[in-house]
């Protein structure tokens, strides 16, 4: 056997151990449980009070931003969902809108705001990182002002995975990896609080002060789901 003879050989046999060695890394990280199954089940409509600190929920002004073929894909997509406008004690109104998955595999990490926003016609004015001074830590969220006609609409939204808040894409996967080499499919929440207002920066204020009395208002045990453990646990 000659030399090139021998190193092609060696070169296959490498080749062979490095598929073995991934694909039995893909078997033993697999995830095998969800993490939704080793937590106590929530009911989101009883997660999300319906008045607190002046505001008061509008049960004759649903949210609607999403045409029909949309919200059945929602709804395939997220096990709860819970859409709301709110009355401030001034007569503000914010949307409030909540969705739930089990499993927040990659189907449902497409379903951002910024990506179905545009599929309904809007345009994104402005899309950029902020974080929120909430309770007493600090929230990371995506703010995103989009436009339709006449309509005006800022947007701060922000994903839980778990207990781990993420922005981008990106975050999200990496959260959703975290939980998968602990053999865990992680469960995923979007949380869109939304106001019509032309002056976005004066959206944003408002929609802060609506998070932090929401905050403030719902049970400890339940903020993590909504604001993550790194808020939730200060």
């Amino acid at each position: 056997m000659n030399a090139w003879s021998s190193g092609v050989r060696l070169r296959a046999l490498l080749a062979t151990v490095l598929l073995l060695s991934a694909s039995a890394l893909a078997v033993v990280t697999k995830p095998t449980k969800h993490l939704a199954d080793l937590r106590p089940k929530v009911d989101l409509e009883q997660v999300f009070p319906e008045s607190f600190n002046g505001w008061k929920q509008d049960p004759n002004l649903p949210v609607t931003i999403v045409s029909p073929d949309q919200a059945a894909l929602i709804k395939l997509l997220y096990a709860q969902l819970v859409t709301r406008t709110y009355i401030g004690p001034n007569g503000e109104r914010i949307m409030l809108s909540v969705a739930y998955g089990g499993d927040q595999t990659d189907a449902t990490r497409a379903h951002r705001p910024d990506v179905c926003y545009p599929v309904q016609g809007f345009q994104i004015a402005s899309n950029e990182d902020a974080t929120l001074s909430v309770g007493n830590g600090e929230l990371p969220v995506r703010h995103m002002f989009a436009k339709l006609g006449q309509r005006h609409e800022p947007v701060t939204f922000w994903f839980v995975v778990g207990e781990h808040v993420a922005v981008s894409g990106p975050q999200q996967k990496y959260a959703q990896l975290r939980y998968g080499f602990r053999g865990l499919i992680a469960d995923g929440l979007l949380m869109r609080v939304s106001s019509i207002d032309q002056d976005p920066e004066a959206g944003y204020r408002l929609q802060t002060r609506f998070i932090n009395d929401l905050y403030a208002a719902m049970k400890p045990e339940h903020r993590s789901l909504a604001f993550g453990s790194a808020v939730s646990a200060r």
